[in-house]
């Protein structure tokens, strides 16, 4: 099976609220590498490349995230994979 690469963008009270720290161990649970980061405008960014099964059980739980969480919308889309990752890292 293919790899899929997935890029979204998170938004509502994402940042300080333990976001990039659940994601990069729930991404890790599912297989999954890539990175994580808050933007500047309150925003998390995500890039996540795995099998394709794995990919879209991650991209469900960014639209809820960590329990302090509340989640407004995710934008997502599958990307081809830009360039390999070795892991999943909190940038």
């Amino acid at each position: 099976m293919a790899d899929l690469s997935l890029h979204a963008l998170v938004s509502g009270r994402v940042q300080g609220v333990w976001f990039r720290q659940s994601t990069k161990e729930t991404a890790e649970g599912l297989g999954l590498t890539g990175w994580v980061r808050n933007l500047s405008d309150g925003r998390v960014e995500v890039i996540a490349t795995g099998e394709e099964k794995a990919v879209r059980q991650l991209e469900a739980w960014l639209g809820q995230g960590p329990e302090l969480a509340n989640v407004a919308d995710v934008e997502s889309e599958f990307i081809e994979n830009a360039e390999p990752f070795s892991g999943f890292e909190v940038r």
